[in-house]
């Protein structure tokens, strides 16, 4: 009877194998941990307060900026304010990005990928203009941008939108000159950087009556911009190129052993090849494409990418352990309708994910400035759906650990049947069991390490839009260890779980237990090919 390359291979190869996964594993935390830089770089820009004489207000080539020759006339805000020479509609702010460096001439490179901005007010007290709590603050935002060797006023419109945020503030000491205390709000967020220099110029409309009426005395505004480090880039796909071919090849290998079965696949094995197709999927390095052209969607084409492979990979977790939990009928075997239950819960998690994240995905590629983080709806849901998101996962783990431990325990009951086997049978199957012991333990701590980091990114993309006080640290080590992780699981369980060519010589007579390891390198190809999992050696050693 043939089995997979787990059953069938010996302890010296399967060894060997290990070892080297393991210290490609390795080579993925050292990469990350030694070569890769952090992750993702942010700066903070002092708006520069500039005055606006002109009769059109919105004209659209008009740009303010402080660069090279200049076209703001700076001014101080707050004597302007005390002397009364200015009005709200001749202050812009002006904020340059990157931020000029003295006698240097920096900018964007494509290889950081995207730009997210993140508005901050310094708003002073006056006893005669409090800030009520959660006001609205209304703004006129445009963004323009240009190249390498373009004009310094060859500024061109990116795109320009009126849009309203929530200005939380409150303060200690209600003491004249003093500071609010305000969160911070989402301002933009580009999916492509593909341009060298951008402009941002802001105004504060006072339209109506109540427009921008309660939000209190500006001083000053600042945009922390915050982008993909491009030499963190470099190694992801550097990492992403070699992982690629290799899952794509494996896989196909696979497949390639399970249709020359006389058989249909079962469950499990259908189910570790959709792993490997959404594993080769997220593996594919496009992103060195928007090296080339401006893609705007790839944040959401990632999401999309990324959302596929932790379906795949949750609803995978729960055959693995289910088709081996040895408690099931026959009848029900290699059938997924004993799972459609666990497959809606992971499916309808990932899909409402997905759904509230297109939402806001979708309206930035039309508007870069759209955040439903401050819509109405997305005030109180956008939280809401991620703190539900992490509990749900939490709660798939400790489902998943209870689904192991009562493999566990199977096995434990099943193994008494053991002893009343050949030395031969009996030794070949304890190292079954062992071996896929420590295939099960794998398994948990990949899950444990997904869904901690499915868990710290969520909250790493709310931190600048719910709450600009949360701090955490991320290393670039963990990045590169989680993803080398999933595509060395990956590939190891395809290599494992493939049939194997070999089978083992069954000797009844067998006592001599001191060349066992040379009599289970089964040197007889397969009459007849069926898969023999851990499960059918439960069903079958009460006969033997």
């Amino acid at each position: 009877m043939t089995g997979t390359v787990l059953e069938n291979l010996s302890g010296r190869k399967l060894a060997i194998l290990i070892s080297f996964l393991l210290a490609c594993l390795m080579m993925c935390f050292l990469i990350g941990g030694l070569v890769a830089p952090m992750p993702a770089n942010s700066q903070t820009i002092l708006g520069t307060v500039c005055r606006d004489r002109s009769k059109v207000k919105n004209d659209m080539t008009k740009w303010f900026y402080n660069r090279g020759n200049g076209k703001c006339k700076s001014v101080d805000l707050t004597e302007a304010q005390l002397s009364h020479d200015l009005s709200e509609t001749d202050i812009v702010f002006a904020f340059q990005l990157p931020l000029p460096g003295e006698g240097m001439n920096i900018d964007y490179s494509r290889w950081q990928q995207n730009l997210i901005g993140v508005l901050q007010m310094d708003v002073r007290y006056h006893s005669s203009m409090e800030v009520t709590r959660q006001s609205t603050i209304t703004i006129d935002a445009r963004l323009a941008y240009k190249n390498k060797g373009d004009p310094d006023d060859a500024w061109k419109l990116y795109t320009l939108s009126r849009e309203k945020r929530h200005l939380d503030c409150d303060i200690n000491v209600k003491t004249e000159g003093y500071l609010y205390n305000c969160s911070a709000m989402p301002l933009f967020e580009l999916g492509s950087l593909y341009h060298d220099y951008y402009l941002l110029n802001i105004r504060l409309p006072v339209e109506t009556k109540d427009m921008n009426a309660h939000i209190g005395h500006i001083q000053d505004m600042w945009v922390t911009v915050i982008n993909q480090n491009g030499g963190f880039t470099k190694v992801w796909l550097s990492l992403k190129t070699v992982f690629f071919p290799c899952i794509f090849g494996i896989l196909v290998w696979f497949w390639r052993r399970i249709h020359l079965l006389q058989r249909k696949p079962v469950l499990l094995e259908e189910m570790l090849h959709a792993l490997g197709i959404a594993l080769c999927v997220l593996d594919m390095p496009i992103e060195f494409i928007t090296l080339v052209f401006d893609l705007p969607f790839m944040l959401l084409l990632n999401d999309l990418r990324q959302g596929l492979f932790y379906t795949s990979l949750f609803s995978f977790w729960l055959v693995f352990a289910g088709e081996h939990m040895l408690i099931q009928e026959s009848k029900d075997k290699n059938s997924v309708r004993k799972y459609w239950w666990h497959f809606n819960a992971v499916l309808l998690g990932f899909v409402s994910l997905f759904v509230f994240d297109l939402c806001e995905r979708r309206m930035q590629l039309r508007n870069p400035f759209y955040s439903i983080w401050v819509s109405e709806l997305g005030t109180n849901l956008a939280p809401t759906f991620i703190i539900l998101a992490c509990i749900s996962t939490g709660m798939y783990f400790l489902f998943l650990t209870y689904m192991v431990w009562k493999v566990f325990m199977n096995i434990s009951q099943k193994r008494q049947s053991l002893p009343a086997m050949c030395s031969v049978r009996r030794l070949h199957y304890e190292g079954i069991i062992y071996r896929f012991k420590f295939l099960m333990l794998a398994t948990l701590i990949c899950a444990a390490m997904t869904v901690i980091g499915f868990i710290l990114g969520q909250v790493a993309e709310g931190q600048w839009k719910w709450d600009a006080n949360i701090k955490l640290q991320y290393t670039s080590a963990f990045f590169t260890g989680v993803y080398g992780m999933w595509n060395i699981y990956t590939f190891a369980l395809l290599v494992l779980y493939a049939p194997s060519h070999k089978k083992w010589p069954v000797n009844e007579n067998t006592s001599d237990t001191q060349n066992l390891s040379e009599e289970i390198e089964f040197k007889h190809m397969p009459e007849k090919s069926e898969i023999s999992s851990f499960t059918s050696f439960i069903t079958k050693s009460a006969i033997d």
